[in-house]
Order: C-alpha cells, then structure tokens, then sequence
C-alpha cells in the first residue's frame, strides 16, 4: 500500500515538473517570436516602392531607430550611415513624433554626412508609420537658398549702383539751376551731367543684358558665327578709347574659325574683356587679342600688360558688381558687371571663360567655346551650256 502511494506521489511531481517545463519553453519561444518581430527589417508591404518612386530622401526608422530602409537619396544627402541616423536633430525629431503620434515637419540646417563640413538646408517631414514604424522624409533645399541669398544680394547690389548716378543727376541738376547765368559751369555741370546719364543708362542696359542671359531662352536663334568677324567688332568698338590713351590693341592671324551662337553676344562678351583691358592698362601698352582652334574648341584670348589681379581676388572677378580697384573702375565708368556678362554669354554657349593674373605683370582672360563643324563644299553643279561640271 505504502509502495503504491509512493509510486502515486512521484507519478503527480513528474507531471507537473513536465507541465512545467513545457510552460517554460511555450513561453520561451513566445517572448523569441516578440524579439524577432522587434529587429525583423521588413516593412509594411509597398514601402519599398514608395520610397523608390519619390523625389525627397526618405528613410524608415524602427523602434530601436535602426534605419530598416533608405532610400538612394537618404545616402547622397548624408542622412543615413551605418544603418544610422546621422543627426542627433533628427533622432529628437523622431522621439517627439513617437511619443505624440503626431507629424511633424521641420526646416534645418545640417551638415552633409557625418564626416562633411559644408552646411546644407532641408525641410524635414516625420510621421508614424502603422504602430511600430516612423518614416522620415527630406528635402535639400540648399539650391533655393542659395538662389534667395543670390537674389537678395542683387536687388541690394542693383540699389547700391544706381543710387550713386541718381543722386549725382539730383545734385548736378540743382548746381545748373544754382549756374544758370554763368555759360562756363553750365558747360561744365552739363558735361558732368551727361557723363553720370550715360553711366547711368549703361548700367541700366547691362542689368537688362544680365537678366537676358540668365534666362533659359538666351539662345533662342543660334546660327553659324564667324570668330574673326566678332573679335574684329569688338576691337573696333574700343579702338577710340585706346587710341586716345595710346594703347595699341594687336590682333593675331584669322582662322576662320566658326562657332554656333548669337554673334552680338559674343561680340558684347569680346567686347568687354578688351574695354577692361583698356581700362586697366597703362598709356602706351599693348593688348593683345588672338584667337586659335584647339581639340575641338575656339579659344579667344586677351592680354593686356596692366597692374594685373590679386591672387585671393581672381575666383570673384566674375562676380556681378565685383571690382578688383573699386575707384579705378568709378573713373573709367565701369559698372562691375562686365566680366558677369562675359561669364554668361560664354557659359550660354556651351563653353567656359578663365583668367590668368600677375601683378604688376597683367592679365590674361580666355574664353573658349566648342567649335562649330565647317559646313560641306556643295556638290559640283553642271554647266548649262557644255554639260560639263562647274568647278
């Protein structure tokens, strides 16, 4: 009896050790099915497509804020490294939209990449993404910054310019009212007069010039344009000035060289590369202008033997309203829009504009834009009388 109840007792304690072993492992596999669900990289079905087919960067943060999905533009934008989110902003941005569920969208200023410098702008949107998930959005808008500030300093830079000439027609205009029963200085107010109108006038049509070029539709009607002819032009628009200040302006042997374009822009373009070299040349120099053909491209080139550029200066002279002598250029009426111009003509005409400078020593300014094909002889026609070919 005794032996029975003993085998009942260890019959009982083996099953409920058993039991227990199989809550054990029932609840084991659970809680791994659980953390297998949290770091699963999968998400929600369509997501990949969706952030393939959009423009902005978009990555897909799980609950870890592990990055289970980026997009190609995430990674250029540095945005994404190491399966990261690179900016600590970013990750703020992340737990605020977990913790009220609600979407956010921000603009921020954030370096590019982890390991980069250079500051870029985004407008960053954030939103939950099923209950486990936050998808974030970007949009580098460092282009349209750039462009505002551009704007900005043009409109404040147009101001500045034009101020000047005005208020000298105002004061000039009030000395020949005060003058007006004296001949010699209302000659003298009315030269000075007509000085400031004209610089005024051709400040105004470079602006006008400038605006033209920056359009998309500068080239409307590009046709085939003699290089020898367009330096021949602009040499002869300046040759006045530099006679009078005993400058000799020595042009180099005709190619023949022929490009696609608009022959008074680029005669605008010549133009104003020889004028500053002009202007920046002492009385009895040279400049020189020749152009040559060179794999594939019309290089233009002007030399003048003037006072030359600063080193630290020669990445801005193209910059509009830029000078390298601010009072110089005032007394020889330059506008600082000159060498812009040049810039956007050349660069509307598929080809670029480089400089070269010493000082004391003169500078050198090459334009080069690519080389049109020379057209086809025309086939031989037959002679009306003899049958014959024409030569």
């Amino acid at each position: 009896m005794e032996s029975t109840w003993l085998v009942l007792v260890s019959l009982a304690l083996g099953l409920g050790v058993g039991a227990g072993f199989v809550t054990l492992l029932y609840a084991a596999e659970r809680h791994g099915r659980q953390a297998a669900e949290v770091v699963n990289p999968a998400v929600p079905d369509g997501i990949d497509q969706v952030l393939d087919a959009l423009e902005s960067a978009g990555v897909v943060l799980d609950p870890s804020n592990n990055v289970v999905k980026a997009s190609p533009g995430a990674h250029a934008l540095g945005l994404v490294w190491n399966r990261q989110l690179v900016h600590p902003e970013l990750l703020d941005l992340v737990a605020d939209v977990r913790r009220t569920g609600d979407a956010r969208a921000e603009d921020l200023v954030l370096s590019r990449g982890p390991f980069g410098d250079a500051s870029a702008h985004f407008r960053v949107r954030l939103a939950t993404l099923g209950t486990r998930y936050v998808l974030l959005l970007a949009d580098d808008h460092t282009e349209a910054f750039r462009l505002d500030e551009v704007r900005r300093d043009f409109v404040a830079n147009v101001s500045h310019e034009l101020k000047t000439p005005i208020a000298a027609v105002g004061l000039l205009a009030e000395a020949l009212d005060q003058a007006a029963d004296e001949p010699v200085q209302v000659r003298r107010f009315a030269d000075r007069l007509m000085g400031e109108s004209r610089r005024l006038a051709r400040l105004t049509q470079e602006i006008i010039e400038l605006s033209r070029l920056q359009a998309q539709e500068a080239l409307a009607t590009p046709e085939l344009v003699d290089v020898d002819a367009v330096v021949a032009d602009a040499i002869e628009q300046n040759h006045v000035v530099a006679a009078a200040a005993g400058i000799s302006i020595v042009v180099g042997k005709k190619t023949g060289a022929l490009v696609y374009g608009e022959q008074p822009l680029l005669v605008m373009a010549v133009h104003n590369l020889v004028a500053n070299a002009v202007n920046y040349s002492s009385n009895g120099s040279r400049v020189g202008v020749g152009v040559r053909r060179h794999k594939g491209a019309v290089e233009i080139t002007v030399t003048d033997q003037g006072v030359g550029i600063p080193e630290v200066d020669l990445d801005r002279v193209f910059e509009r309203f830029f000078r390298v002598d601010d009072a110089r250029a005032r007394n020889t009426g330059g506008t600082g829009l000159g060498l812009a111009i040049v810039k956007h003509v050349v660069q509307n005409h598929g080809g670029d504009v480089r400089v070269w400078s010493q000082l004391g020593s003169g500078s050198t300014f090459t334009i080069r834009v690519p080389e049109a094909p020379l057209p086809l002889t025309p086939p031989p026609t037959a002679s009306a009388a003899t049958g014959e070919p024409t030569p």
